[in-house]
């Protein structure tokens, strides 16, 4: 008899035992609570030191500053066509707090767009400044003169910074170094001879600019502070300085944000179906996960109090070829005291260990909590995928100091609320309709606070996708 005549045989033989289907029927099956992809780590959230505040509101009182116009401008384009956004043309130091728009359209209509190719001159050491560079797209670097007399690149500036504004103030003004573009750059460029005829045309812009020239020049420390008056080293009676620590006037204030749903639950299914599992408390459970990831990602995008909206534009570094290099890192590293953490995407961590593996370094990991973290300098990396990637393969990387003694990076929430699970979260019960759905409300306060500008770091536009 062949093989296949005895399998024949075989099936049709009468089945002499209970079948495993069948079976299935009288069993106790074994089940898995339900499981949920959208859980991350939520590293932030279990990192960052959080601080109780009464009020709803968290103010942060600082001293006062004099540095202003630092900001980053934004621009409108039109298929090839670039322009800016008149109103934002006041983020430039000599138009700071300038609000004619009719004299701010005009500006910016005088803006030129200028198309700059990799490697090309934008402006050269020693010259005379007579232009402003409105930056729209694309990278470039300033170039000074190293200790050898060898060029150095003293800092690298990326799609919304300026540079050669003092030729709206100072006709005498030169340029202290040279400016090379790195890459293709489109740039909008405002002459001083147009400036100075709008100017010449606008009672209020002429006004404005006499009254920021006649201001005294405070002496400030570098941060921009009042400096504080001291003497020291000195011998014999002579009159010791007086001073005062002068405060901002208007302090930011930081309110609680929130997060909320209302879960509903069927009575049929509470009262039925609880065994094993109580079908309310994992419904409660899956959707304060959810509001949980929700909470992480408003922390870090936030456009009020998210760390990638509220990081300083002088404590934002652009990588100097595109992908994250340890010597970006570094530079990362050295913009702030104490630096606690590093937060990146997995794939930006993935592109750091690249450019480790080019130089034949391996990072030091650290155990957090059963975890292996990697770390650079000894500072650990831990994954986020809350921040953000553009459809370029660009992200960001975020350096903080944290905690309310080291004038860091906090969380803010607000323990004791009524029906509380969790510190700042609750869950109410709202009751029951006619059609017998039970209804919860879930809630999370939370917010995030900067205590001193450098407390906080963002390494931008950091490259993912190269390879090699």
């Amino acid at each position: 008899m062949s093989v296949g005549e005895e399998v024949r045989t075989d099936q049709n033989r009468p089945q002499q035992s209970l079948g495993t289907a069948a079976a299935r029927n009288l069993a106790t099956t074994t089940k898995s609570v339900p499981q949920m992809q959208e859980i991350s780590s939520r590293w932030l959230l279990r990192t960052l030191p959080w601080v109780d505040v009464q009020g709803g509101t968290y103010r942060v009182n600082r001293r006062l500053t004099y540095a202003v116009g630092d900001g980053r401008i934004t621009f409108v384009k039109t298929g090839d066509q670039v322009e800016v956004i008149p109103n934002e043309l006041g983020e430039l130091p000599a138009l700071r707090s300038y609000a004619d728009e009719e004299v701010l359209a005009e500006l910016a209509r005088r803006c030129r767009q200028r198309e700059v190719a990799p490697g090309e001159v934008i402006a050269d050491f020693g010259h005379r400044t007579d232009e402003v560079y409105l930056l729209a797209h694309g990278r470039v670097e300033k170039i000074g003169t190293g200790p050898y007399g060898d060029d150095a690149v003293l800092q690298v500036l990326a799609d919304g910074a300026y540079f050669g504004d003092q030729a709206l103030l100072d006709p005498e003004a030169i340029w202290e170094y040279t400016v090379r573009a790195h890459t293709a750059t489109t740039l909008l460029v405002l002459s001083r001879q147009d400036f100075q005829q709008v100017a010449e045309r606008s009672d209020s812009l002429r006004d404005h600019l006499e009254r920021l020239r006649s201001i005294p020049r405070q002496r400030t420390n570098r941060y921009g502070e009042k400096e504080v008056e001291l003497a020291a080293g000195h011998s014999g009676e002579p009159d010791i300085p007086h001073t005062f620590v002068d405060y901002e006037p208007r302090p930011r204030e930081y309110e609680l944000s929130i997060a909320q749903t209302v879960l509903r639950i069927h009575t049929r299914v509470a009262d039925l179906y609880n065994q094993p599992m109580n079908q309310t408390e994992q419904q409660l459970r899956l959707t304060v996960e959810a509001l949980k990831e929700r909470q992480e990602h408003e922390l870090v995008n936030n456009p009020e109090f998210g760390l990638l909206s509220n990081c300083e534009y002088d404590q934002r570094i652009q990588p100097h070829d595109g992908a994250p290099s340890p010597d970006d890192m570094d530079e990362l590293l050295s913009r702030r005291r104490g630096t606690k953490l590093f937060l990146a995407h997995p794939r930006a961590i993935a592109a750091f260990g690249r450019e480790l593996n080019k130089r034949g370094l391996v990072p030091e990991t650290i155990d957090i909590g059963g975890n292996r973290i990697p770390t650079w300098r000894g500072v650990p990396i831990y994954p986020c995928n809350k921040i953000p990637v553009s459809e370029a393969r660009t992200t960001s990387i975020i350096a903080m100091r944290t905690g309310e003694a080291e004038q860091g990076v906090i969380g803010l929430r607000q323990s004791g609320i009524p029906d509380e699970i969790e510190p700042s979260l609750s869950v109410r019960f709202m009751g029951i309709n006619e059609q017998a759905i039970i209804k919860y409300l879930v809630t999370a306060y939370y917010s995030a606070a900067v205590l001193v500008p450098d407390a906080l770091g963002v390494l931008e536009n950091v490259e993912i996708g190269r390879w090699g």
